[in-house]
Protein backbone atom coordinates (compact mmCIF):
# COMPACT_ATOMS: atom_id res chain seq x y z
CA UNK A 1 0.00 0.00 0.00
CA UNK A 2 1.47 3.40 -1.16
CA UNK A 3 0.62 6.29 0.75
CA UNK A 4 -2.72 8.10 1.81
CA UNK A 5 -4.02 5.12 1.29
CA UNK A 6 -3.51 4.37 -2.57
CA UNK A 7 -2.31 1.38 -4.05
CA UNK A 8 -0.09 0.52 -7.33
CA UNK A 9 -0.05 -3.04 -9.47
CA UNK A 10 1.96 -3.77 -12.30
CA UNK A 11 -0.20 -5.41 -14.91
CA UNK A 12 0.21 -6.68 -18.82
CA UNK A 13 -2.49 -7.15 -21.47
CA UNK A 14 -1.95 -9.02 -24.73
CA UNK A 15 -3.05 -7.64 -27.76
CA UNK A 16 -6.85 -9.27 -27.50
CA UNK A 17 -7.17 -8.39 -24.17
CA UNK A 18 -6.25 -4.59 -24.38
CA UNK A 19 -9.03 -4.68 -27.08
CA UNK A 20 -11.61 -6.16 -24.94
CA UNK A 21 -10.57 -3.61 -22.32
CA UNK A 22 -11.27 -0.77 -24.55
CA UNK A 23 -14.29 -2.41 -26.55
CA UNK A 24 -16.08 -2.64 -22.82
CA UNK A 25 -14.86 1.21 -22.20
CA UNK A 26 -16.35 2.55 -25.03
CA UNK A 27 -19.56 0.96 -24.39
CA UNK A 28 -19.73 2.27 -21.23
CA UNK A 29 -19.45 6.14 -22.53
CA UNK A 30 -22.75 7.82 -21.47
CA UNK A 31 -22.43 9.27 -25.44
CA UNK A 32 -22.50 6.24 -27.03
CA UNK A 33 -25.34 4.28 -24.56
CA UNK A 34 -27.26 7.61 -25.74
CA UNK A 35 -27.01 7.45 -29.19
CA UNK A 36 -27.61 3.67 -28.74
CA UNK A 37 -30.68 4.28 -27.09
CA UNK A 38 -32.30 7.13 -28.71
CA UNK A 39 -29.83 8.50 -31.94
CA UNK A 40 -27.78 7.30 -34.20
CA UNK A 41 -24.54 5.34 -33.51
CA UNK A 42 -22.26 3.82 -36.10
CA UNK A 43 -19.53 1.49 -35.52
CA UNK A 44 -17.31 1.19 -38.66
CA UNK A 45 -15.89 -2.04 -39.55
CA UNK A 46 -12.54 -2.91 -37.87
CA UNK A 47 -10.52 -5.59 -35.46
CA UNK A 48 -10.95 -2.92 -31.94
CA UNK A 49 -14.68 -1.62 -33.23
CA UNK A 50 -15.59 -5.58 -33.56
CA UNK A 51 -15.21 -5.75 -29.92
CA UNK A 52 -17.03 -2.95 -29.46
CA UNK A 53 -19.90 -3.92 -31.46
CA UNK A 54 -19.82 -7.59 -29.03
CA UNK A 55 -20.09 -5.78 -26.02
CA UNK A 56 -22.65 -3.36 -27.35
CA UNK A 57 -24.41 -6.44 -28.88
CA UNK A 58 -24.19 -8.60 -26.14
CA UNK A 59 -23.35 -11.37 -28.86
CA UNK A 60 -20.06 -12.59 -31.10
CA UNK A 61 -19.24 -10.43 -33.68
CA UNK A 62 -16.70 -12.11 -36.37
CA UNK A 63 -13.75 -10.17 -35.95
CA UNK A 64 -11.65 -10.82 -38.45
CA UNK A 65 -14.70 -9.98 -41.52
CA UNK A 66 -15.36 -7.02 -39.60
CA UNK A 67 -12.48 -4.68 -41.36
CA UNK A 68 -11.41 -3.83 -44.75
CA UNK A 69 -7.66 -3.21 -44.30
CA UNK A 70 -5.57 -5.36 -42.26
CA UNK A 71 -2.05 -5.78 -41.24
CA UNK A 72 -1.44 -9.13 -40.96
CA UNK A 73 1.22 -11.46 -41.89
CA UNK A 74 4.26 -9.31 -42.77
CA UNK A 75 1.64 -7.38 -44.58
CA UNK A 76 -0.38 -4.52 -45.57
CA UNK A 77 -3.47 -6.01 -46.56
CA UNK A 78 -7.22 -5.97 -47.37
CA UNK A 79 -10.32 -8.91 -46.47
CA UNK A 80 -11.98 -10.49 -49.17
CA UNK A 81 -14.37 -7.94 -50.36
CA UNK A 82 -17.08 -11.43 -50.43
CA UNK A 83 -16.93 -12.22 -47.22
CA UNK A 84 -16.68 -8.77 -45.21
CA UNK A 85 -19.30 -7.36 -42.90
CA UNK A 86 -20.24 -4.03 -43.44
CA UNK A 87 -20.75 -0.88 -40.73
CA UNK A 88 -23.03 -1.68 -37.06
CA UNK A 89 -25.31 1.15 -37.49
CA UNK A 90 -28.36 2.13 -34.90
CA UNK A 91 -31.25 4.22 -35.17
CA UNK A 92 -33.58 5.20 -32.39
CA UNK A 93 -32.55 2.19 -30.38
CA UNK A 94 -32.66 -0.60 -33.17
CA UNK A 95 -30.26 -1.97 -36.09
CA UNK A 96 -30.86 -0.13 -38.79
CA UNK A 97 -30.33 -1.41 -42.51
CA UNK A 98 -29.90 1.89 -43.70
CA UNK A 99 -26.96 2.77 -45.82
CA UNK A 100 -24.44 4.14 -42.92
CA UNK A 101 -23.89 7.53 -45.79
CA UNK A 102 -27.19 8.00 -45.58
CA UNK A 103 -27.80 7.84 -41.66
CA UNK A 104 -24.51 9.84 -41.97
CA UNK A 105 -26.14 12.66 -43.61
CA UNK A 106 -28.81 12.72 -40.89
CA UNK A 107 -26.23 13.09 -38.00
CA UNK A 108 -26.44 15.60 -35.67
CA UNK A 109 -24.15 16.69 -32.43
CA UNK A 110 -25.85 14.06 -30.25
CA UNK A 111 -25.06 11.43 -32.62
CA UNK A 112 -21.77 8.92 -32.74
CA UNK A 113 -19.32 7.91 -35.26
CA UNK A 114 -17.02 5.18 -33.74
CA UNK A 115 -13.54 4.52 -35.89
CA UNK A 116 -10.61 2.23 -35.15
CA UNK A 117 -6.93 3.75 -36.03
CA UNK A 118 -3.45 1.88 -37.04
CA UNK A 119 -1.47 4.44 -35.04
CA UNK A 120 -1.56 6.93 -31.79
CA UNK A 121 1.04 9.61 -30.68
CA UNK A 122 2.01 10.62 -27.75
CA UNK A 123 0.26 13.59 -28.27
CA UNK A 124 -3.16 12.19 -28.07
CA UNK A 125 -3.11 12.33 -32.30
CA UNK A 126 -5.06 9.01 -33.95
CA UNK A 127 -3.92 8.08 -37.55
CA UNK A 128 -5.86 5.96 -39.59
CA UNK A 129 -4.34 3.72 -42.69
CA UNK A 130 -6.30 3.98 -46.22
CA UNK A 131 -5.86 2.01 -49.03
CA UNK A 132 -8.56 3.64 -51.33
CA UNK A 133 -7.82 6.88 -53.15
CA UNK A 134 -10.64 8.61 -51.67
CA UNK A 135 -9.65 8.25 -48.51
CA UNK A 136 -11.58 5.32 -47.55
CA UNK A 137 -14.44 5.40 -44.55
CA UNK A 138 -12.90 7.90 -42.13
CA UNK A 139 -11.80 10.08 -45.27
CA UNK A 140 -15.34 9.79 -46.41
CA UNK A 141 -16.72 10.65 -42.82
CA UNK A 142 -14.83 13.19 -41.04
CA UNK A 143 -15.71 16.24 -43.21
CA UNK A 144 -19.39 15.73 -41.45
CA UNK A 145 -18.62 15.05 -38.37
CA UNK A 146 -16.70 18.09 -37.65
CA UNK A 147 -18.90 20.53 -39.78
CA UNK A 148 -21.48 18.86 -37.02
CA UNK A 149 -20.14 18.94 -33.93
CA UNK A 150 -20.95 15.28 -33.90
CA UNK A 151 -19.05 12.76 -31.67
CA UNK A 152 -16.28 10.49 -33.13
CA UNK A 153 -14.75 7.99 -30.91
CA UNK A 154 -11.72 6.47 -31.76
CA UNK A 155 -10.70 3.07 -30.13
CA UNK A 156 -6.94 2.21 -30.48
CA UNK A 157 -4.27 -0.06 -28.53
CA UNK A 158 -1.09 1.49 -26.87
CA UNK A 159 0.41 -1.15 -29.08
CA UNK A 160 0.09 1.28 -32.16
CA UNK A 161 1.76 3.92 -29.98
CA UNK A 162 3.83 5.56 -32.83
CA UNK A 163 6.49 8.83 -31.73
CA UNK A 164 4.44 11.11 -34.47
CA UNK A 165 1.30 10.24 -36.52
CA UNK A 166 1.83 14.35 -38.40
CA UNK A 167 5.42 12.46 -39.31
CA UNK A 168 3.62 9.33 -40.53
CA UNK A 169 1.20 11.36 -43.05
CA UNK A 170 4.00 13.57 -44.51
CA UNK A 171 6.11 9.94 -44.93
CA UNK A 172 2.69 7.56 -46.35
CA UNK A 173 0.97 8.34 -49.60
CA UNK A 174 -0.22 6.06 -51.98
CA UNK A 175 1.23 7.42 -54.94
CA UNK A 176 4.44 8.60 -52.20
CA UNK A 177 6.25 5.73 -51.64
CA UNK A 178 7.97 3.52 -54.71
CA UNK A 179 7.49 -0.13 -53.07
CA UNK A 180 5.11 -1.31 -50.62
CA UNK A 181 4.35 -4.98 -49.30
CA UNK A 182 1.37 -5.24 -50.54
CA UNK A 183 -0.41 -2.10 -50.52
CA UNK A 184 0.82 0.99 -50.36
CA UNK A 185 -0.68 3.36 -48.56
CA UNK A 186 -1.50 6.85 -47.17
CA UNK A 187 -2.71 7.93 -43.36
CA UNK A 188 -5.55 10.02 -42.51
CA UNK A 189 -4.51 12.16 -38.90
CA UNK A 190 -8.08 11.98 -36.62
CA UNK A 191 -7.88 15.08 -34.48
CA UNK A 192 -10.97 16.25 -31.87
CA UNK A 193 -11.90 12.65 -31.40
CA UNK A 194 -12.41 11.09 -28.11
CA UNK A 195 -9.32 8.87 -28.15
CA UNK A 196 -9.82 5.15 -25.58
CA UNK A 197 -6.86 3.17 -25.21
CA UNK A 198 -6.23 1.03 -22.73
CA UNK A 199 -5.19 4.08 -20.30
CA UNK A 200 -8.73 5.86 -20.75
CA UNK A 201 -10.30 2.95 -20.72
CA UNK A 202 -9.40 2.16 -16.99
CA UNK A 203 -10.15 5.63 -16.31
CA UNK A 204 -13.31 5.15 -17.47
CA UNK A 205 -14.44 1.82 -16.53
CA UNK A 206 -12.90 2.00 -12.83
CA UNK A 207 -11.78 5.52 -11.84
CA UNK A 208 -8.58 4.82 -11.81
CA UNK A 209 -4.74 6.51 -13.06
CA UNK A 210 -2.62 3.92 -15.78
CA UNK A 211 0.34 4.74 -16.86
CA UNK A 212 2.34 2.67 -19.66
CA UNK A 213 5.89 1.15 -18.46
CA UNK A 214 6.01 -1.06 -21.22
CA UNK A 215 5.70 -2.34 -24.65
CA UNK A 216 5.70 -6.49 -26.46
CA UNK A 217 6.65 -9.79 -25.44
CA UNK A 218 6.98 -12.96 -27.02
CA UNK A 219 4.98 -16.24 -26.65
CA UNK A 220 1.74 -14.52 -27.07
CA UNK A 221 2.92 -11.20 -25.48
CA UNK A 222 4.27 -10.13 -28.51
CA UNK A 223 2.14 -6.34 -28.77
CA UNK A 224 1.64 -6.67 -25.15
CA UNK A 225 1.05 -3.40 -23.02
CA UNK A 226 2.42 -2.82 -20.01
CA UNK A 227 0.69 -0.37 -17.36
CA UNK A 228 0.97 0.67 -13.55
CA UNK A 229 -2.36 1.04 -12.58
CA UNK A 230 -2.76 3.41 -9.15
CA UNK A 231 -5.63 4.97 -7.07
CA UNK A 232 -7.58 4.37 -3.97
CA UNK A 233 -7.43 0.70 -2.79
CA UNK A 234 -10.75 0.03 -3.94
CA UNK A 235 -10.57 1.46 -7.18
CA UNK A 236 -7.40 -0.46 -7.78
CA UNK A 237 -8.87 -3.57 -6.53
CA UNK A 238 -12.19 -3.17 -9.24
CA UNK A 239 -9.54 -2.86 -12.18
CA UNK A 240 -7.65 -6.03 -10.93
CA UNK A 241 -10.49 -7.56 -10.76
CA UNK A 242 -11.80 -6.67 -14.45
CA UNK A 243 -8.71 -7.41 -15.64
CA UNK A 244 -8.90 -10.75 -13.97
CA UNK A 245 -12.19 -11.82 -16.12
CA UNK A 246 -10.89 -10.57 -19.68
CA UNK A 247 -7.03 -12.34 -19.24
CA UNK A 248 -6.99 -15.05 -21.31
CA UNK A 249 -9.13 -13.56 -24.60
CA UNK A 250 -8.32 -15.69 -27.29
CA UNK A 251 -5.87 -14.68 -30.09
CA UNK A 252 -7.38 -13.25 -33.50
CA UNK A 253 -6.88 -15.40 -35.70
Amino acid sequence: MTKNGEKKVLISLTVPEGKRLIGKAVAALPEVQKARRQGRLIIATGITNAFVAEEILQEPVAKIRYTAGIVTQGKFTTTPSETRLTHICFENGAISSRPWLDILQDFTADDVFIKGANAVDPSGMAGVLVGAPNGGTIGTALGTLYARGSHLIVPVSREKLIPSVEEAVRQLGIYAVDEAWEMACGMVPVVGATVVTEVEALAILCGVTAVQVSAGGVGGSEGSVGLVISGPEPKVAAAVELIRRIKGEPPIA
